[in-house]
Parts: structure tokens; C-alpha cells; sequence
């Protein structure tokens, strides 16, 4: 298979895309919800979702309900899964991992300005997966973080969004098919750094928050530019997570408005 083939299972005919992330257990231990969603992910398929990313185990241990879904393979992970600020990563899988499991894709984390060698090592595992993803027309997705995994008083430039900007632009430059990203759901920074990327570029996650606002956040990260969202915690966590997805399906793939998805997430269960 191509990696144009590959990358229409990741994103839908339209160039958009809502992933689901259920790679959580790879760097948290806050994962409540992730098991209940992959048994459930075949209904949120009929809804809108187009892919999740997933761990190499959950690859294994949910081949049976993962089979019609498209994946991305997470080939990095947390070296101290009990810190919450994931002070440090490593590479534990590659692209031909990800052939095995039949996934579409691969995905890994880079920290631009990050310290203690973060940056370079980063850098070097994507610059690796890109030159094996040319190889074996694998996408590479880089999730594209500055500094550190969280935003935090002790990195004040990770919520930056020109260091935003420019973490997009290296995940690019290094070979990256898809980039990552935080974006901040303000219509002229998130079109910069869109634009910045050159790539087709999705929403890491977004705020905790009240449906409302959440849907506010999604509907103006698009209108910026941006090809889709991937989140886990909210839908993960959310009590309604088919509904939560249609409506994610309405603001993406649709055009829908935020009072539209509000609508179909209180209707659809």
C-alpha cells in the first residue's frame, strides 16, 4: 500500500480527521476511560471517528475490536509513567512495528527547546521514522511539543505560540507527514501556526473544559485551519462518548455550528 492510501484511512475524504487517543497508558496513569473506549469504538466508527492512536499492546490485547479501525501506532512512551510532566521519554518501537500490527501510521513526541538532550534526541527519533517511513510509505506523525510535555510555570515558553510555531515548522522539517500540535483556539495564532507547519496539521486534545466552550475551541481551531483534533480525555472521560463524537463529527466534517453540536451531543447516545 501507498502512503496516500494509507494516509486517506487516517483522514476521511474530506482531509479531515477525529482521532481517538487511547495511547495514554504509554505516559499516564491517568486512564480511566480508555479500556471502555476501545470496546465501544466500533460505534463511535458509525459517528464520525476516523482513527486512534494506540500502544503496541493495545494492538495485541484489542485486535479483535481495533480490526475494522483504522490505527496509529505510539512508538515513544514515558520513562517514569507516575510523573504527570513526563520528564523524559524513549523510543521503544518503529515503523516496521507498525507494519505487523497492520496500523496506518506512526507517532512519536518532540520537545524543541526541551533540555538535558531532549530536543536532539527527539529530533533524531523522528528524523529516523521519516526515513523509514519513505521506505515503507508509512505516515509519521510528530506530536510537536515545546519544552516540555505539559504547559507549566517551569516552562513558560511551552504555551508560546510562536515557540508553538516553530515546534510545528522542526516537526516538519524533519520529515514528519502530519504534525501534532497545540493549538490554542484563537483564529490568527492557530493560522499561523498552521500555516507555519506546511503540513496537514490536528489539534492536540484541547482544554479540559465544559462542552460549550470545548466545541467553541474546535470550531474556531478549523475555521483557522486545522484538519481535525486528537484527543483522549475528552472523549475518553466524557459520559457520552458516541455523543461527544458525533458532535466533534458535526464542527469537522460538517461545518456544523457550536449550537448544531451541542444539540446533537445532548440527542445522540
Amino acid at each position: 500500500m501507498d502512503k496516500a492510501k494509507r494516509m486517506n484511512r487516517i483522514f476521511g475524504k474530506d482531509g479531515k480527521t477525529i482521532i481517538v487517543a487511547l495511547d495514554g497508558f504509554a505516559f499516564s496513569s491517568n486512564t480511566a476511560g480508555v479500556d471502555f473506549s476501545v470496546k465501544k469504538i466500533k460505534h463511535l466508527l458509525d459517528y464520525g471517528l476516523n482513527c486512534a492512536l494506540v500502544t503496541y499492546g493495545q494492538a495485541q490485547l484489542f485486535a479483535e475490536d481495533l480490526i475494522d479501525v483504522p490505527t496509529i501506532l505510539r512508538v515513544d512512551g514515558s520513562v517514569n509513567v507516575f510523573d504527570s510532566t513526563v520528564p523524559e521519554t524513549a523510543q521503544f518501537f518503529d515503523v516496521t512495528d507498525a507494519l505487523k500490527l497492520g496500523a496506518e501510521g506512526v507517532v512519536c513526541m518532540t520537545f524543541p527547546g526541551g533540555d538535558d538532550g531532549r530536543e536532539e534526541f527527539s529530533h533524531k527519533m523522528l528524523s529516523s521514522l521519516a526515513k523509514q517511513g519513505e521506505q515503507w510509505n508509512v505516515p509519521v506523525l510528530a506530536e510537536t511539543l515545546p519544552c516540555s510535555y505539559p504547559v507549566i510555570d517551569e516552562y513558560p515558553n511551552s504555551g508560546n505560540p510562536d515557540y508553538i510555531s516553530t515546534a510545528a515548522r522542526l516537526g516538519s522539517e524533519y520529515g514528519a507527514d502530519v504534525i501534532k500540535t497545540r493549538l490554542t483556539g484563537n483564529l490568527e495564532t492557530d493560522q499561523m501556526i498552521v500555516e507555519n507547519a506546511a503540513r496537514p496539521t490536528i489539534a492536540l486534545g484541547g482544554p479540559k473544559t465544559d462542552n460549550k466552550s470545548y466545541f467553541e475551541y474546535v470550531y474556531n481551531l478549523m475555521q483557522a485551519g486545522a484538519k481535525g483534533i486528537a484527543c483522549g480525555r475528552n472523549i475518553t472521560q466524557d459520559p457520552n462518548p458516541v455523543g461527544k463524537v458525533a458532535a466533534l463529527s458535526a464542527l469537522i466534517h460538517d461545518d456544523k455550528s457550536v449550537e448544531e453540536a451541542l444539540k446533537i451531543y445532548n440527542e445522540v447516545e
